[in-house]
């Protein structure tokens, strides 16, 4: 008569017989659910560091270009018959004084919004008066067609995108548009060797609409000769 286990060895016999069918499915089932929830976890974490990099781009290359900015108006400089700062209405251009080599000479630098971009440009050094002229004369031809991607100047840089900008300058304590009429009088009176210079230029850019950077940037730049008169 064959004798049926029982206690332990049942039990052991319960065990060699290993998983049913229907256990290894809702096994696999489980494994493959937490699979697809750590790849969402995963991707979501890629795709939040992406958006992260690309904004953190976006905002060094910004802070970047209002650094050389300021870096362009503290080296404004003002020589006899050569206007150091002029502003159309569309690109603003500056003397300045070459800040790695001051021997080396002067150059021409132009701000400007084009083709959606804030762009600069920079000519070489200057020495010679016909030299500065006809550089100071390119900085507002190349305004008209800055900020081309696709054929970029090899003196320009592209900033930012941008939907508009404004400039603004301080004079006698307050913030005026430099193409006000009194403000274009005080520099024909003053003359080009003598320009009136402003005490203060106000910045504000309107930044594109993007996932990475919006909204409006405002920066004061103070010139640094500049002393008030206290009453």
């Amino acid at each position: 008569m064959r004798r049926t286990p029982s206690g332990p060895q049942q039990a052991a016999h319960h065990l060699a017989k290993g998983f049913t069918l229907i256990e290894v499915l809702v096994a696999t089932a489980i494994l493959a659910l937490m699979a697809l929830i750590s790849w969402r976890g995963l991707d979501g974490m890629a795709k939040t560091q992406s958006a992260l990099q690309t904004r953190s781009d976006a905002s060094s290359g910004l802070q970047m270009g209002l650094a050389q900015w300021r870096t362009d108006l503290d080296n404004m400089l003002s020589l006899n018959n050569t206007p150091a700062l002029d502003w159309d209405g569309r690109v603003l251009r500056i003397t300045r004084q070459h800040t790695q080599d001051p021997k080396s000479g002067v150059q021409v630098v132009a701000w400007t919004l084009g083709n959606g971009q804030w762009t600069r440009w920079q000519s070489a050094p200057l020495t010679q008066a016909d030299a500065w002229t006809q550089a100071w004369s390119q900085a507002q031809i190349w305004a008209e067609s800055a900020g081309n991607a696709r054929a970029p100047s090899a003196s320009e840089v592209l900033i930012h995108p941008l939907q508009n900008w404004q400039i603004y300058y301080h004079r006698d304590g307050a913030w005026s548009n430099p193409l006000s009429s009194a403000v274009m009088a005080a520099n024909i009176s003053a003359g080009v060797d003598n320009i009136h210079l402003p005490e203060g230029i106000r910045l504000v850019l309107d930044l594109a609409d993007s996932p990475t950077l919006q909204g409006k940037v405002t920066l004061d730049w103070v010139r640094p000769t500049f002393t008030a008169v206290k009453q």
